[in-house]
């Protein structure tokens, strides 16, 4: 069966843009109240623990409530059901499903150099974009409040990355699709769009950024993770967070689980294109182990894989990941992939600028606990660097924000009709002032959500392990 595509003039997806403002006008973005819940928080976390593995859950709880921004990073799936009930325009694009904004970061293209994008997939699925920009904007309040910044500061933050959004996908609307496709943002852009704005003191604080980030690379991975056990390389124990498969399970079991990664590989390596296939292959399986990572993921299956080349100095180290459903999947549309990992990895590769080589996909059929799991495959680091958050002056942090409203434009460019979402959005703050408020009510229901959880978990109704 042969698929039409429809291809409209530039007239009619600027006119589509501005028709939905009619359906959804931009200042009922602000809109949000407890009253519209429609499903419980704590629920709805109780929800994603019975697929997990149980002893991990704890830890998962005790990471949430260390703060309202740590409990916000967890709560993806409460938040996709709060957005389920408010306005919601139909300019659909392929969302990141988590956008907040340690979930940006620097990362290595295959070219060796380093950029600035989106780095977690596991929610992406298709949606109305507002969708992201909503996560974006309350974790710019959250973060706000949580460095107890003065309220317009966080005002600031939130118009300052609506906009940054906006006239991004103004820019984007008139590029060719190619130029779009080929767009990034690396160290030298930043510097040209936003260096007249701030001080070199900034300046030299994202270039120190940027080296830490290029001595994240495998050696690191390498020198932190493994150590030398009878003249071999293999994985160091630090349990709970990193466990070798060998204390996970007795012998039989260890040795079932290591002949399914095998397994596994085969498959995935199929999902690879030919000349990093035959890259994979000239490594060989040495050691595996369970690594504990995130907060929101933490008690999804997370394998490490480590591999020898040539010699013991030549290794490589990939992250096999569990892919669920997308959060945003009960209130969006079902996805096309009936493997959730594809599902990821197709995410990715629509969002990211560039992506890992060894980006690929596999489905465990049947796991150690009877039932089939699918998976990811990603190196566990290269250059990947989060910013510090936790410690930026607002004027940094400011510069950041922008760069992540950026990000996102160039990332909903590529799947979404830019010409109709800028046409939508317009010239003037509408949107983004709609955003901040959006924000600061979100951020309120941030803090009695996690309240809630530091309750359930004092009251013992949670069980978690706190300060792992």
């Amino acid at each position: 069966m042969t698929t039409t595509v429809d291809h409209p003039t530039q007239e009619a997806r600027a006119a589509r843009g501005k028709a939905v403002r009619g359906e959804v006008p931009r200042d009922r973005h602000a809109e949000w109240s407890s009253d519209q819940r429609k499903l419980e928080p704590l629920d709805l976390l109780a929800e994603q623990a019975l697929t997990r593995v149980p002893e991990l859950v704890p830890i998962r709880y005790g990471r949430m409530a260390a703060s309202p921004f740590a409990y916000y990073r967890g709560a993806a799936l409460p938040m996709a059901a709060d957005l389920s009930t408010g306005p919601r325009t139909s300019l659909d694009v392929q969302l990141c499903g988590d956008a907040h904004l340690s979930n940006f970061g620097g990362f290595a293209s295959p070219e060796r150099d380093l950029l600035f994008d989106v780095n977690d997939f596991d929610e992406t699925s298709p949606g109305p974009f507002e969708w992201d920009l909503k996560r974006l904007g309350a974790s710019l309040e959250i973060a706000a409040r949580n460095r107890n910044f003065p309220a317009r500061t966080g005002f600031k933050l939130v118009t300052g990355s609506m906009r940054a959004y906006r006239e991004a996908m103004h820019e984007f609307s008139k590029m060719s699709n190619l130029e779009v496709w080929y767009s990034r943002l690396d160290m030298a852009g930043v510097a040209q769009r936003w260096g007249s704005e701030v001080s070199s003191d900034v300046l030299a604080g994202f270039q120190k950024t940027a080296a830490k980030a290029e001595s994240k690379d495998q050696l690191k991975a390498r020198a932190k993770l493994t150590e030398v056990v009878d003249g071999e390389l293999r994985f160091q124990s630090d349990p709970p967070l990193l466990v070798p498969v060998s204390e996970l399970y007795s012998d039989r079991d260890a040795s079932q689980i290591k002949d399914m990664i095998h397994e596994g590989l085969r498959s995935y390596r199929e999902t690879l294109i030919g000349d990093r296939r035959h890259l994979l292959e000239s490594y060989e399986l040495v050691d595996v182990a369970r690594k504990v990572v995130g907060v929101g993921s933490v008690g999804t299956r997370a394998w490490v894989a480590l591999f020898e080349g040539n010699d013991p100095d030549d290794t490589l180290i990939l992250q096999m990941k569990e892919a669920e459903a997308s959060v945003l999947e009960r209130f969006c549309t079902k996805s096309a992939f009936n493997n959730h990992g594809q599902r990821v990895v197709e995410g990715q590769r629509f969002m990211q600028a560039a992506s890992d080589i060894f980006l690929g996909w596999h489905r465990v059929p049947v796991g150690m606990d009877g039932n089939s799991h699918d998976y990811y495959f990603r190196q566990l680091w290269d250059w990947k660097v989060s910013a510090d958050v936790d410690n930026m002056p607002p004027e940094t942090l400011l510069i950041y924000a922008k760069m992540c409203g950026w990000t996102m434009a160039r990332a909903h460019s590529r799947s979404g009709d830019r010409v109709a979402i800028a046409s939508y959005l317009g010239s003037g703050d509408a949107f983004d002032r709609a955003i901040a408020d959006f924000a600061v009510a979100y951020a309120d229901q941030n803090a009695l959500d996690h309240q809630a959880l530091v309750d359930a978990i004092a009251d013992g109704s949670v069980e978690a392990t706190l300060g792992v």
